[in-house]
């Protein structure tokens, strides 16, 4: 993942604070009893049509599961196995794990942007 997109993403989370709040999560915490189904809420009132859902595991950077480019319009990311979203309406992504299993037992984040513009990263690689 490019460094660049990385620090868009940290610097969107950083703003997010708990009042005010342009993006916010909902719930905070949840343990959940493995097979069950689950609903992670994620918002905005910033009117941006990019909206994210990634998940951090210990011992790995942020890992993308779903975007949506609008509403009705959604991709899939990195891992999305195991999780469905939707999004209705502009302000609304919500994120549902189908059937809750340890291997999802994860720190999510949400995130939403103006625009879906990626930057790309050039890296070349040469001998000394």
């Amino acid at each position: 993942m490019c460094n660049r997109l990385l620090c868009c993403v940290v610097l969107l989370l950083l703003r997010v604070g708990l009042k005010d709040a342009a993006v916010t999560q909902f719930p905070r915490r949840r343990i959940l009893e493995t097979e069950k189904e689950f609903t992670l809420q994620c918002s905005q009132k910033m009117n941006h049509y990019a909206m994210y859902w990634y998940r951090q595991d210990p011992g790995f950077g942020l890992r993308l599961i779903y975007y949506s480019t609008g509403p009705d319009s959604f991709k899939k990311g990195d891992v999305p196995e195991g999780y469905h979203v939707s999004r209705d309406e502009l302000e609304h992504f919500p994120l549902t794990l189908k059937s809750a299993s340890p291997n999802q037992t994860s720190v999510y984040f949400c995130a939403s942007a103006k625009s879906t513009a990626w930057h790309g990263c050039f890296l070349s690689a040469q001998k000394e």
